[in-house]
């Protein structure tokens, strides 16, 4: 099978949601860590919780139509970390809740992140980012990363008003390429993530960074990598 596109994640895949942490670090001392990481779980929480729940009387069209409690994920984002201050009984007044989100616009990228990019480029590969992110999210942390012009497609799930895992967003990918799902590497930092795209069909390649157990629900990512330059190994030039 030859690979002819590759899809990235965005948030923990090309960009680091826990380099928030060090400005958190600065604002609530020996709590940023802390607060990086629950904020991140929470928003990943929410993500789920509004695409899964619904009323009983909309449950026969829940698989053709976006979640009737869908929030954007900037929302959600904001949601989480007001979850995650209160959890940790951190202060929070708008000053400070608007450095955070600020933050959340100009993630810290990978430092493999734009040399294999540019290689996939001169290989002539299409690339693109689907991701849970809000279209403005997306744009100002590519642009923040200095990234512009090197994926050509920015999906963002926002169009379809559910998350991932859901198969309605896997699939504005393969929309998007016009290509089988089996003929895209999707790449992800998130374990989850990697197995919904396993499971929707993408070829999946889950970049393993800190060295993570793989979840035990019997299925395997397709590759398995400890960053971004193991995807060029496994796309020749078109």
């Amino acid at each position: 099978m030859k690979l002819q596109a590759v899809l990235f994640d965005a948030y923990g895949t090309l960009f680091d949601v826990y380099s928030v942490g060090h400005l958190a670090e600065q604002m609530f001392p020996s709590h940023g860590e802390r607060l990086a990481v629950l904020w991140r779980d929470k928003q990943i929480d929410y993500t789920r919780l509004v695409s899964m729940s619904g009323p009983a009387e909309a449950a026969p069209h829940t698989a053709h139509s976006g979640s009737p409690f869908y929030r954007s994920f900037w929302e959600l984002t904001r949601a989480a970390l007001r979850y995650a201050a209160a959890r940790l009984q951190l202060p929070l007044p708008v000053e400070a809740e608007e450095r955070l989100m600020n933050a959340y616009c100009h993630l810290s990228t990978f430092p493999e992140n734009r040399e294999v990019l540019l290689a996939l480029k001169k290989r002539g590969i299409p690339t693109g980012i689907l991701s849970n992110g809000d279209p403005d999210m997306l744009h100002a942390a590519i642009e923040s990363a200095g990234l512009q012009g090197l994926l050509q497609h920015v999906i963002s799930v926002h169009s379809v008003r559910r998350f991932k895992t859901d198969p309605a967003a896997y699939a504005l990918g393969t929309a998007a390429l016009g290509l089988p799902a089996g003929d895209v590497l999707f790449v992800s930092s998130n374990g989850w993530d990697a197995i919904g795209a396993t499971w929707f069909g993408y070829s999946t390649l889950w970049v393993n960074r800190s060295d993570l157990p793989l979840d035990p629900l019997g299925t395997q990512p397709t590759y398995t990598g400890r960053s971004l330059r193991d995807v060029l190994p496994l796309i020749p030039a078109l």
